[in-house]
């Protein structure tokens, strides 16, 4: 038993923030049909790297799915949508604001196919507004949100962060309206439609940021790896590479100063309280970047733990993937896809006592299972032999195994 389990879903997106969306309700047992265009499908299947001809970065956002090229822009493929929709729980889209209303799919259309239909519509600026009709990417909104303006070091240039935030935050959002609306339906009988974008996400995201600066009136600014509000909270350079001390409160920070054998810091009446120490973050970082660089990483790691401080090596991902808490947790699965061959990607986030999540289909290849979804949706052999012949859809050469 999964917590999703017996839940269709109808996943149209593309990229990654619907992707997200869809693999975190496939994580939590809901059979996920990925329907992709004729092509290439969705778009990520070209990104690099590759492996044996299959995109890293698709197989990293695309288990526990199943691959249906269609062509929605028909209207045997239309047709064929609303057929599944009538059976169907949850849609995910991130298309571009009157896509699916043109096609006749859009969640006005499609409720009075399905009035239980919960329909999850991912944009970059939302439905309303003067921007609803503006595409956006995950880089146009770490800049267009402010998020560039604050990442990177004070004096640079605008920085974008080492992931597409973005878009990611977008679709952990989204999974959050699915799961709401699934459980509103358990009491009311009735589906809606959950909207969220780009925008809406990183107004969440940058949160604390924009309350400080509607309160103060000061416009925030890059602050390297420091913090907004707590000092010290930032990287140090150390003899050998890089560490984060985080002393969130004085406790801590008198902790850390005594383990580090500046003492008489914590006594400092210019660092004695976080706000202190704030109003003087100029003196006191070159004071703890001096005594960073007499050690290596580890040796400030173990000074730090035996302190009970929390300071952190800034891994690399080749350090990350190998450390024994990462494997404890059993965050790094090999999957042995049918055409990348084995290939890694991150485990479950989610743990589960009684439900757990499982891996029940590999990332599918384009069109992997689309003779199979057709059948599940009625359609005849001679019937989908028809519609591939026709181009409406489209079928794997081979059914590699799932």
């Amino acid at each position: 038993m999964q917590p999703l389990q017996g839940t269709r879903v109808l996943d149209l997106s593309r990229a990654l923030a619907g992707p997200i969306c869809a693999l975190m309700l496939g994580d939590l047992g809901a059979d996920v049909i990925k329907i992709e265009p004729p092509g290439i499908g969705d778009d990520s299947r070209q990104w690099p790297p590759l492996q044996n001809g299959e995109s890293c970065y698709f197989v990293s956002f695309n288990r526990n799915k199943r691959s249906l090229v269609m062509d929605l822009g028909t209207p045997e493929g239309q047709e064929i949508f609303r057929k599944m929709v009538a059976t169907a729980d949850v849609v995910v889209e991130n298309y571009r604001a009157g896509v699916m209303e043109k096609w006749g799919l859009g969640y006005g259309q499609l409720k009075t196919i399905n009035p239980r239909l919960v329909y999850c519509a991912i944009s970059g600026f939302g439905r309303t507004g003067p921007f609803a009709d503006k595409p956006a990417t995950d880089i146009y909104m770490q800049a267009f949100s402010g998020l560039m303006s604050i990442t990177g070091e004070p004096g640079g240039s605008p920085m974008r962060l080492g992931v597409s935030v973005c878009d990611l935050t977008a679709g952990m959002f989204a999974s959050v309206g699915v799961l709401g609306a699934l459980r509103a339906r358990d009491q009311t009988g009735q589906g809606q439609l959950v909207e969220t974008s780009l925008l809406e996400s990183q107004m969440a995201f940058i949160s604390y940021m924009f309350t400080s600066f509607v309160s103060t009136g000061n416009v925030p600014g890059p602050l390297g790896s420091g913090h907004i509000s707590i000092v010290p909270y930032q990287a140090f350079r150390t003899r050998d590479g890089w560490a984060t001390l985080a002393t969130f409160n004085d406790r801590l920070w008198q902790r850390a100063v005594m383990a580090m054998g500046v003492g008489h810091l914590a006594e400092d009446p210019r660092f004695l309280t976080n706000p202190l120490r704030l109003a003087n973050k100029q003196e006191l970082i070159p004071l703890l970047e001096a005594e960073f660089l007499k050690r290596d990483t580890l040796e400030w790691v173990n000074i730090m733990d035996a302190a009970d401080v929390p300071l952190a090596p800034v891994n690399t991902i080749d350090k990350l993937v190998t450390h024994p808490q990462v494997v404890a947790r059993d965050m790094i699965h090999v999957v042995d896809h049918p055409a990348a061959g084995p290939i890694s990607v991150f485990g479950f986030p989610l743990k589960f006592s009684q439900t757990p999540c499982e891996l029940r289909h590999l990332p599918p290849v384009l069109g992997q299972q689309t003779r199979d979804i057709l059948a599940e949706a009625g359609l005849s052999t001679d019937s989908i032999e028809q519609l591939l012949q026709a181009g409406v859809v489209r079928a794997a050469a081979t059914k590699p195994a799932s």
